[in-house]
Formats: structure tokens, sequence, C-alpha cells
């Protein structure tokens, strides 16, 4: 099988500012969906749905909704919604990527998981109080292309950038997809509240912010795919059948990635305190809408206020942390960063709408930015120098991830039902990073490259 693999990643040329600058603009192109679709916009607007069409409310007086004939939490319902997008990600990508690395179709699978999270999010345009259920499942599969192309993406980044540059670039993709992303929320927040001056309901106008969103990750997507390395390929042998032969083969190197990771002690111990850390940070993403909107009792303005402050914020934090990784290296950078997220979770358990909530929103931007580029930084340094299966390495990291924030957003969901308050939910989350805290410090004052 060794001689049928793709070549080998280190004859790429890296730090190749034409490649590197396009692979950046990804995040420029795709960060719109989570600012605008997961995080201000599309829960305001689903909130305000799911009141319209309420079936009934729970004892502590929460909106309950119909979701193809069963009732549910309306919270709950677009919480399940994103574990269970990346539920899917996280049984299908590793297949996925396996078969990418053999076909060496990498950019191709990529392309087809962009296009299916940006046509899913313009299909969000239809999204009225009749068509929640159905809105839900273009959510998911949004979500779905979301997730599902980041995989492929974070798989170029130890190919492009040589390793004293790794961090530097992982911090500038997401510097970019900050400041993108709040320039379309501007805009969609400038189309939403002159909605009357421009001769249309609020309502339409916040169903254009999704078509919006749609058409801009699309778009903008075509410059990286324009500027990274073209697909190797792989011509077919006589008899070769994708369905079968290429199917097989898939299974097969991710097999030989499997039995890699086995053997790259670090890696593992790293995968487990990332896993254990994505439980708390990408579930405090996720639900921070519903939290200040449900205990805080925020107002839809001063929420989106916020939530533009944080972008400026996360930008500072990423280059902030990939400064600070160059001084004191990856590792304590990153203990820094989750400390600061359990530290968040410990104030949030006590936060009331005011200055305490400010003070935490400035440590949330902070450490944002930080936690979510070291992280992927740090992996690309942990992968071997001399595989070319980069893209089923980061497979395993995008499934630990997708892992994460399943099993965390359904137990901050589980707990908060059962319990009656979001706040009770906060107090799993410090247990989450004080596991990853503590797992991460296996790699204290160890060299990250195994070659």
């Amino acid at each position: 099988m060794g001689s049928a693999s793709a070549p080998p990643a280190h004859f790429m040329e890296k730090d190749n500012p034409r490649i590197t600058h396009g692979w950046a603009m990804y995040d420029w192109a795709n960060s719109v969906y989570p600012l605008v679709i997961t995080t201000t916009v599309f829960p305001i607007y689903f909130n305000a749905q799911a009141s319209a069409v309420a079936t009934g409310h729970d004892p502590a007086g929460r909106p309950l909704v119909s979701f193809f004939g069963m009732e549910v939490l309306a919270t709950s319902l677009l919480i399940y919604a994103i574990s269970a997008a990346f539920l899917i990600v996280a049984a299908i990508s590793p297949l996925l990527t396996a078969l990418a690395d053999y076909s060496g179709r990498k950019k191709r699978f990529m392309q087809f998981f962009c296009a299916l999270g940006a046509l899913s999010c313009c299909a969000l345009y239809s999204f009225t109080p009749d068509t929640l259920s159905p809105s839900i499942l273009f959510y998911i599969l949004a979500t779905v292309g979301f997730a599902g192309s980041l995989v492929f993406y974070n798989s170029y980044l130890p190919e492009i950038a040589s390793e004293e540059n790794v961090d530097r670039l992982s911090a500038r993709g997401f510097s970019l997809g900050y400041i993108g992303s709040t320039l379309l929320l501007i805009l969609c927040l400038g189309l939403i509240m002159g909605a009357s001056k421009l001769g249309m309901e609020k309502g339409h106008a916040t169903r254009l912010s999704f078509l919006l969103t749609g058409l801009w990750w699309g778009g903008f997507a075509l410059i990286p795919f324009s500027r990274l390395p073209k697909d190797t390929g792989r011509p077919a042998a006589a008899g070769d059948e994708i369905g079968s032969r290429y199917l097989l083969n898939g299974f097969r190197e991710l097999g030989k990635v499997w039995r890699e990771l086995r053997h790259l002690t670090l890696l593992r111990w790293f995968l487990l305190s990332y896993f254990f850390a994505c439980m708390g940070v990408q579930t405090v993403l996720y639900v921070a809408t519903p939290f200040a909107e449900e205990t805080l009792h925020m107002e839809s303005d001063a929420l989106i206020l916020t939530i533009l402050i944080l972008q400026p914020l996360g930008v500072a934090g990423a280059v902030l942390f990939s400064r600070l990784s160059a001084r004191l290296g990856n590792v304590k950078a990153l203990a820094a960063a989750i400390t600061v997220w359990a530290a968040v979770c410990a104030g949030g358990y006590f936060v009331q709408a005011g200055w305490s909530f400010w003070l935490l929103t400035c440590n949330i931007g902070m450490a944002m930015g930080g936690v979510q580029s070291l992280s992927r930084s740090t992996y690309a340094k942990l992968i071997p120098e001399d595989t070319h299966d980069t893209t089923s390495f980061f497979s395993f990291f995008d499934v630990t991830e997708k892992l994460g924030i399943v099993i965390g957003t359904a137990s901050f969901s589980y707990i908060s039902q059962i319990t009656g308050s979001m706040r009770n939910s906060l107090l799993a989350l410090m247990v989450f990073f004080a596991l990853g805290l503590g797992l991460l410090g296996r790699l204290w004052g160890r060299p990250l490259r195994t070659r």
C-alpha cells in the first residue's frame, strides 16, 4: 500500500504567501456561519418563531414546541440539533478523510462539505413558524457542512506552513475569521434594523441575513479553493470501483493511522486533554446566547452588541496567545487559556446582567481565540513530520472535538432541563476544564515534534 500512497506532505512547498493567505481566507469565508447562525441572529429568530408556535410550557415557564410530532423544550431543541450535527460528522469524518488521503482528493471533499453547508444555510431563508421542523433539519445539514469542511481545511496546516510559522498562520486564520464575520454581522444587523425603511418586514430581513451568510460563505470560499494545492488524484486501476476498492482502502488507511496513533504517546494525551477542553469551550460558545436570554434576561440588542465586542477581543486573544506560545511554548500557553475558561465558568454561575457580565465577556473574548488557534497549531506540531496522512490524522482531532461538543452540549441541556437552571450546567463544565488541564500536564516540558 505504501507505493500507492499520495506524495508525502513534506514535498509540498511551505510558507508560500499565495497559498497560506488563500488557506487563511477560508476562515474569513466560513466563520460567518458560527457567528450569524449559531450564535446571534438565528437563535434569536428561532426563539421568536418557537414562541409563536409553542404547544405549551414546562414548569419553569419555558416554551415547548413540536418537532415532527415530538414535544421538545425549545431551547433544548436547538442545542440537541447541534449535538446531532456534530455526532454525524464524528461518525463519518474518519472514513471520509481516510478516503481523501487514499484517493488524493482532499480538496474535493472540502468543497463538497462547504457547498452542503452554504446551500443549507441559504435554505434557512424559508424558515417561518410553519416550517420550523424542516428548518431545523437544514440547520443540522448546514452545521454538518461547516464542521465537515473544517477537518479537511485544518489538515492543510502542517503541509503548507513550516513548524516555526504554524502558530502564526493558525492565529492569522482565526483573526481573519473574526474580522470577516463581524463585518457580515454588522451588515445583517443594518438590514434587520433598517427593514422598515427598505420596505420589508423585520422577519423577512432576518431571513435574508441567512441567505447572505450562505452566499458569503460559498463566495469567499472560491479564494482558498483557487489557491490551495491541487488534488494529487489517484488513477483507477483496471476494474477499480470507487464504491468497493476505494472504500476498502479508506478503511485500511484509517487503520494504518490508528496503529500509528498507538505509538504517539504525546499526541494521545493531547487528544484526551483536547476532548475535555472542547466539552467546555465549544459548549459555552454554543449556549451563550440561550444562557444570556433565558438566565440573564438580556434584550436582543444588548446581546448582539456583546457578541460584537467579543470579535475584536477574539482577534487580540489569538495574537496574544500565539506570542505567548512563542515565549512559553504551546503547552503552557494552552494551560493558561484553559485556566481562564475554567474561571469563566465559575464566574458564570454567579454572574448577573451588568458590570460582572461585561467582565466575564472580556475574559471569554480573550481566551476564545487563544484556545481555538493554539489547539489547532499544537496538534499540527504533534503529527509526525514525514507523514502524508495529514487528513486522516486531523480526522481524529476533528472527531475528538465533535464528540466533546456532543457530550458537552447534551449534558448542558440535560442538566438545565432536569434542574430548571442553566447555571447548574456551568458546574459540570468546570469539571471538564479541570480534567483537560490535568491531562495537558502530561505534555509539560516535553518537545512536541515527533519524527
